[in-house]
C-alpha cells in the first residue's frame, strides 16, 4: 500500500507546485520565434549621446545585427562599427510602454558578453519618475558586469539617498566565474518591505524598507525591464576598451515575471 500513496502524493504535489507557478505567472517571453524581438513586449532607446555614463555604443532600433531572436535565445550583440561616430553598435530593449510592474519576483537566464570594456546589465526603471528625475524615483540594477572585473557580478539599487554618484549605493558582488560561458538565473523579489536578489535560487543580497521616505525606499511605483550592452563610459570603460574582442553578445533563454515567488 505504501508503494502507491506515496507516488502518488510526490505526483500530486508536482503538479500543485507547477499550477501554482503557472498561476502565478503574470508576464514572461521565453523567444519561441525567430527573428526581431517582440515589439508587443519590447521596444528601443536609440542614438549615442552618452546615456550618462560617457558610453560609446549607438543603440540601434530594428537591426538584426544588434539584436534578434534566434534558436530560441535573444542574442543582444554589440559590434565595432567605424560607421557610427564613437565606433560601436549596440542594442537596448525595454519593456516601457509595454508592461511595467510594482512588486513580483522577476527572473532572467542569461549569458554575458566577455572581455574589458563590455558593460551588460539587466535593469529596471520607474514607468513615471514618481519623485522626480534620477535617482528620485529609483533604479534596480539586478545583474550588471563590467568585461575588466571578469566573473563579479553586481545587484545594486539606486535612490537618491543611496547612489553611486554620492558613493551611498546599496549593492552586493557575488562571483560566478563562468558567467560568460555558461547561463545563469539572475532574479529578484520585490517585495513592499525589501528587494531580495538571487543568483540560480540562492538569495544573496536584501535591500530592506528603512520606513523613512522615498528617498531611501522610493520603490512603491512600476517599474520596467531594460536589457542591454554598454561599451566603454565611466565604469564600463575605466580600464579601456580592447579592439580585438568584437563582437560581443548577451544571450538570454528566458524573462519571466510573477506575482509572488513561485
Amino acid at each position: 500500500m505504501k508503494i502507491i500513496i506515496l507516488p502518488i502524493i510526490t505526483i500530486c504535489f508536482l503538479l500543485s507546485c507547477q499550477v501554482n507557478s503557472s498561476e502565478n505567472l503574470i508576464w514572461a517571453d521565453e523567444f519561441e520565434y525567430t527573428g526581431l524581438p517582440d515589439p508587443d513586449k519590447w521596444t528601443y532607446d536609440v542614438g549615442d549621446h552618452g546615456w550618462g555614463n560617457n558610453e560609446l555604443q549607438f543603440y540601434t532600433e530594428e537591426k538584426t545585427e544588434n539584436a534578434r531572436v534566434e534558436n530560441g535565445r535573444l542574442i543582444i550583440e554589440a559590434h565595432q562599427d567605424s560607421s557610427y561616430s564613437k565606433g560601436y553598435s549596440s542594442a537596448k530593449l525595454h519593456t516601457k510602454g509595454n508592461a511595467s510592474w510594482q512588486y513580483g519576483f522577476i527572473e532572467i537566464k542569461a549569458k554575458l558578453p566577455k572581455g574589458i570594456g563590455t558593460w551588460p546589465a539587466i535593469w529596471m526603471m520607474p514607468e513615471e519618475s514618481k519623485y522626480g528625475r534620477w535617482p528620485k524615483s529609483g533604479e534596480i540594477d539586478i545583474m550588471e558586469h563590467v568585461g575588466y572585473d571578469q566573473g563579479v557580478i553586481h545587484g545594486t539599487v539606486h535612490t537618491d539617498a543611496f547612489n553611486h554618484r554620492k558613493g551611498t549605493q546599496k549593492g552586493a558582488q557575488i562571483q560566478v566565474p563562468t558567467c560568460s560561458d555558461e547561463f545563469h538565473v539572475y532574479a529578484i523579489d520585490w517585495l513592499e518591505d525589501r528587494i531580495d536578489f538571487y543568483l540560480d535560487g540562492e538569495q544573496y543580497h536584501t535591500f530592506e524598507n528603512t520606513g523613512n521616505n522615498f528617498e531611501e525606499w522610493p520603490f512603491d511605483h512600476p517599474f520596467y525591464l531594460i536589457l542591454n550592452i554598454a561599451i566603454g563610459g565611466d565604469w564600463g570603460g575605466a580600464k579601456g576598451v580592447d579592439p580585438d574582442i568584437w563582437p560581443q553578445r548577451m544571450e538570454v533563454e528566458y524573462v519571466r515575471v510573477y506575482s509572488e515567488k513561485p
